[in-house]
């Protein structure tokens, strides 16, 4: 008796993929159908390299065309699978992107509200004043403020193919330049992401930033201690940390835990130094006065403790909240009194950044293992 291709196409018709549901024939998976006297046999083409399936379903078919054919036409050994060519990998940008980066500063907080990212935004535009040719990542991947601090919100950083990687230049300002994630996002929107997601972003800033030649980048991590900092400490190595805390015992409770962090025999960053902000209110209208809101000298206190520099205090006056809202950052009035303790701030950091590095070997990035 003879058969046709039609024949067995239309008995694989009744094979399904577990995955799509959709049958095999409908899919385009058959190809090359033969028959000769008694045998017969095809190609099954399957649509992904990893299809979890391409092992199983030659036998499925098999079966159903023994169950179809019986011994009429043997298909023994002439069901041949065909997957597609696995990609090579992209190429590695062809220089690194950290390659002539001289210092990467890590401005971190043990908790929210400190004013981390207010610090670490006039920190940057106070080094840039100096002559330095700095640069500012936001780290903060859940809470991006750096667009709109900077008064950029809606604009893009422009993107270009290189060995098929994308390379982002980042946005210039103030003399800073920036990236964030908060420029690939709608200002309104809320991200939720998983760990994962999280740490391939701030990976992607990273590894995919154009940055050129810059003497200092900063990183505005999120508050606290988590996924983000692990792998900031694992992709680069990382001079030094400025810990920013306000001066009550709740905030400078969690400053500790961030110190110790970093300071931990697994990551071994040294800290280049406290900022205390919020340190006292002074009404503009008054420049000379001082109240002690959050109480007074404690992150003065617990650097002596620590035995590591206070780098500045920074006071509470009503231009610098307005500043961030509004996309003027203090520190570019270096006549107001902001503007002064920034400028100072950026001084102590360049002498602790150089100190450290006259005295300290350069940090070395974290490897994980695994047992």
């Amino acid at each position: 008796m003879s058969y046709s291709n039609q024949q067995i196409l239309d008995a694989l018709r009744t094979v399904k993929h577990p995955e799509t549901g959709q049958d095999i024939v409908s899919m385009g998976m058959v190809d090359d159908i033969w028959i000769k006297e008694n045998k017969a046999g095809f190609t099954l083409s399957f649509k992904k390299n990893n299809d979890p399936f391409s092992g199983s379903m030659p036998k499925v078919c098999l079966q159903v065309l023994e169950t179809q054919f019986g011994k009429d036409l043997d298909f023994n050994g002439n069901i041949k699978t065909k997957v597609p060519e696995r990609k090579a990998p992209p190429q590695k940008i062809p220089t690194e992107s950290m390659k002539e980066v001289k210092n990467i500063i890590a401005v971190a907080s043990g908790k929210g509200g400190v004013g981390k990212s207010t610090v670490a935004t006039n920190l940057a535009i106070a080094l840039a004043k100096t002559g330095a040719k700095v640069g500012l990542i936001d780290a903060d991947i859940f809470g991006p403020s750096l667009p709109k601090m900077f008064n950029v919100e809606g604009q893009r950083p422009h993107v270009e193919k290189i060995n098929d990687v994308d390379v982002i230049t980042p946005i210039e300002k103030f003399g800073v330049k920036m990236l964030s994630i908060g420029f690939f996002i709608n200002p309104e929107d809320a991200l939720v992401w998983r760990g994962a997601m999280a740490t391939s972003a701030i990976k992607q800033l990273i590894q995919q930033g154009k940055w050129g030649e810059l003497d200092y980048l900063l990183f505005d991590l999120p508050p606290g201690t988590s996924d983000i900092h692990l792998t900031l400490v694992q992709e680069v190595s990382v001079t030094g940390a400025v810990i920013v805390s306000t001066p009550q015992d709740v905030a400078l409770a969690d400053a500790i835990k961030g110190i110790k962090m970093f300071t931990g025999k697994h990551i071994n960053v040294p800290i280049l130094g406290l900022v205390e902000n919020m340190s006292w209110f002074t009404p503009e209208e008054l420049p000379d006065n001082k109240y002690y809101i959050f109480g007074k000298d404690g992150c003065k206190n617990l650097a002596e403790k620590e035995n590591i520099p206070l780098l500045g205090q920074i006071p509470i006056v009503q231009s610098i909240r307005e500043g961030g809202d509004e996309g003027k950052p203090a520190a570019n009035d270096e006549k107001s009194v902001i503007g002064k303790a920034f400028a100072e701030l950026s001084a102590a950091v360049i002498k602790a950044t150089e100190d450290r590095n006259v005295n300290l070997e350069p940090t070395k990035k974290v490897e994980m293992t695994t047992r």
